[in-house]
């Protein structure tokens, strides 16, 4: 194989993205974000984030498994509560829950 089939094979594969893009823009101004099926996305995504958080609170594996519930369920208060108080930011959500997490093992094992 030389170089020429290196540069076909990049190309072709650059086309092809570009191509999706393209139709992405031009389907893009059609959909309407609010409407039904978009809001059905959005209640699904957000029930399974739930079913996972869940899950990993009642039913850990691995590592998680040897923390106490007490903590897990701790941690989950306090990313909540700082979700909410950064006006429903999820980054802050998720460092307080990690670095809340982390701490109260750390401190209490």
């Amino acid at each position: 194989m030389g170089a020429e089939y290196f540069w076909i094979i990049v190309l072709s594969c650059a086309a092809a993205t570009f191509v999706w893009r393209a139709l992405g823009v031009l389907v893009v101004k059609r959909i309407d974000a609010d409407g039904a099926f978009f809001q059905w996305v959005t209640c699904v995504s957000y029930a399974m984030v739930a079913g996972l958080v869940f899950r990993m609170i009642i039913l850990p594996e691995s590592q998680l498994a040897e923390v106490s519930i007490e903590i897990r369920v701790a941690a989950v208060i306090i990313a909540f509560a700082a979700y909410f108080l950064f006006r429903r930011r999820l980054v802050a959500g998720v460092i307080a829950g990690g670095v809340s997490l982390s701490g109260l093992v750390a401190w209490i094992g």
